[in-house]
């Protein structure tokens, strides 16, 4: 059932084209976005192009190529994308591929499935024209050496909010059209085939066109729980704000992790209307909006936890 639209008179003002994504890196994933944008493209290939940038920066240790490695020292990669109709696409531990997205987006349009992984997900890249590469920079092999130094002994990732992997973008184009893109490393140090939420639709990232969509950051596991974007779109459809819809969605990841206060997520969010917001558990969370009033910016959202 689609979400009921207000009268004419009581509906805000449109902000959109739109698009959002979480930390600093989304600053040049949003330039990217917004060429497409404002060109009058899709959101979809404005979502798919946007977080390229961020996979095939080696500077970004968080995602695709550069991303730290888990505790064997391999680097795997998840990533999902959705669009206005509702298809979506999605892979996981995914290995020698840099950019994820566009093997999600093929698994979508190429495929009956949503989900390809390990294995399966790397000989269709293959088939599909992908070139195998390695992924692992000597700056990421480095500090996996140092932290196999230390902590040897140590199966359990150490967590801080500064240990974000993921970036979640999520834009609506002229025509009032949603569409969002996740893509991770995953946890750094994390062990031998572990998946988070950013390749599960519901989790990391989720599109209604009829209402908005959301994507996650921050510990998967806590996100999954929650099946915390999903729940994000859920709140807006029943009148929420972006803002507040976030806020309450990560209240709830709250609910159902006991050990909360030891984490970090966030959400971000946009409605049809072009209105966004985001939320945290820890300060220290912060996303870029690129929007045609007040151009490429960083917002530091409110967090549960006092600053």
């Amino acid at each position: 059932m689609s979400a009921q639209q207000p009268p004419r008179q009581n509906r805000p003002p449109l902000n959109r084209p739109l698009v959002i994504s979480t930390w600093k890196h989304g600053l040049a994933a949003n330039d990217a976005a917004w060429k497409v944008l404002s060109g009058g493209g899709r959101a979809l290939d404005a979502v798919e192009q946007g977080v390229r940038v961020s996979e095939s920066d080696p500077q970004v240790s968080s995602v695709g190529y550069g991303g730290l490695p888990d505790r064997d020292g391999d680097v795997t990669l998840d990533a999902c994308i959705m669009d206005e109709r509702g298809d979506c696409g999605s892979v996981a531990f995914l290995q020698h591929i840099k950019n994820p997205i566009s093997v999600a987006r093929r698994v979508m349009e190429k495929t009956p499935h949503v989900m390809l992984v390990g294995e399966g997900a790397y000989e269709f890249a293959i088939e599909q024209g992908f070139t195998k590469e390695d992924l692992l920079t000597d700056k990421a092999k480095a500090a996996w050496k140092k932290w196999r130094e230390k902590n040897e002994k140590q199966l359990k990732p150490e967590i801080n909010i500064e240990n974000h992997d993921t970036i979640g973008l999520v834009a609506v184009d002229k025509k009032g059209n949603l569409s969002g893109a996740c893509t991770t490393s995953g946890l750094a140090w994390k062990r031998h085939g572990r998946v988070g939420d950013s390749p599960i639709i519901g989790a990391g990232l989720y599109v209604d066109n009829a209402v908005g969509a959301a994507a996650a950051t921050g510990m998967g596991e806590a996100v999954i729980r929650a099946v915390g974007s999903f729940l994000v779109v859920e709140l807006m459809r029943q009148g929420n704000s972006p803002d507040d819809a976030c806020r309450l969605a990560t209240e709830r990841v709250i609910e159902k992790n006991r050990n909360w206060r030891e984490l970090q997520v966030g959400f971000i969010a946009i409605d049809k209307q072009g209105r966004f917001g985001g939320y945290c558990i820890q300060p220290g969370f912060d996303y870029a909006v690129y929007d045609g009033q007040d151009g490429n910016r960083m917002l530091t959202p409110d967090s549960k936890v006092a600053k």
